[in-house]
């Protein structure tokens, strides 16, 4: 039996184009769409890519990757229609703002399609608007359990690095955080943009108006990389408590170097994975799971890093 190290071997590396078509179709003609709210320049989401195209390969299916390309959810909405159009016999897709996006996926669901909701929303709100289930991390309950892990390493104040504020998710991550800690959120969140030099600017402007903060933390690879660079600048590297939502080389390089304590890994392999491999067998088979599958929070630390490190910004 191929063991899953040589499988993933054979899968595609990277996709840069918005739309993907990574499989060849099996004899049904079964096709799955995948939608995220990502932007283009979220390197974070080739670890989607990737987790469909092994999934369609390996079910046989074809399975195709669309996003809005500046990360604006009314054009996400407008793909999601777009999608479920186009009949599919499936739509993967991001929750990222309930109000937005809810009306499309449910007339999605009206229409015929079956949906799985990934990455982002709630199981609440994945059954509310029709769909079969949810995979992915509750962000609040994520960034709760971070703050009950930095709580009980002595942290009482941090900085909370939002790079995409207009995502309801992102601003759960930072008030879990606040509420594991027991403090109030207040301007302890900056609204940082996706541009790296405005990320590091803002950090460094933040962190010396208020030099007595305890901790950082960013959520992800697009705020987190250039926090990194901030905190190097200013001497803080090494000294300050640094958490990070998701992983990417750079984070794993920080967690080694001991600048990054730990990050939360969601495994967005898993959550384009495990959708197509269940919208499949559903298909095909009848079956599905009876309940929701959390593929995280799992903290990741300098002592489990030897796989992570291995496929990190591909498939963890």
């Amino acid at each position: 039996m191929m063991s899953l190290t040589k499988k993933l071997a054979l899968a595609v590396a990277v996709f840069a184009a918005p739309v993907l078509s990574a499989t060849t179709a099996s004899a049904e003609g079964e096709r799955y769409v995948l939608v995220s709210h990502a932007p283009d320049s979220d390197s974070w989401w080739n670890t989607i890519k990737n987790g469909i195209a092994l999934a369609g390969k390996q079910m046989g299916v074809e399975v195709e990757y669309r996003n809005p390309p500046t990360g604006d959810l009314a054009d996400m909405a407008r793909i999601i229609e777009q999608a479920a159009a186009s009949g599919p016999n499936g739509i993967i897709t991001t929750l990222a703002d309930y109000d937005v996006l809810s009306g499309p996926i449910r007339a999605a669901v009206d229409s015929g399609v079956d949906v799985i909701i990934m990455n982002s929303g709630t199981p609440a709100q994945a059954r509310e608007v029709g769909a079969l289930m949810y995979v992915g991390q509750p962000e609040y309950d994520a960034g709760y359990a971070a703050g009950l892990r930095a709580k009980g390493d002595g942290v009482g104040s941090f900085l909370c690095v939002n790079h995409y504020i207009s995502s309801p998710s992102s601003t759960e991550r930072c008030q879990g955080f606040a509420d594991g800690l027991g403090v109030d959120l207040g301007n302890q969140m900056i609204d940082s943009g996706q541009d790296p030099a405005e990320i590091k600017n803002r950090v460094l402007a933040y962190l010396n108006s208020n030099p007595d903060t305890d901790a950082v933390l960013t959520l992800g690879p697009t705020s987190a990389d250039p926090t990194i660079l901030a905190l190097q600048e200013n001497g803080m590297a090494g000294e300050i408590y640094f958490g990070t939502f998701d992983l990417g080389a750079n984070i794993v390089e920080a967690i080694k170097a001991g600048t990054i304590k730990w990050g939360i890994d969601q495994q967005p392999f898993l959550q384009a994975y495990l959708p197509v491999v269940v919208l499949t067998n559903y298909h095909r088979y009848g079956v599905l799971p009876g309940n929701n599958i959390n593929s995280g929070p799992g903290f990741v630390t300098a002592d489990g890093l030897t796989m992570v490190e291995k496929f990190a910004g591909e498939y963890r």
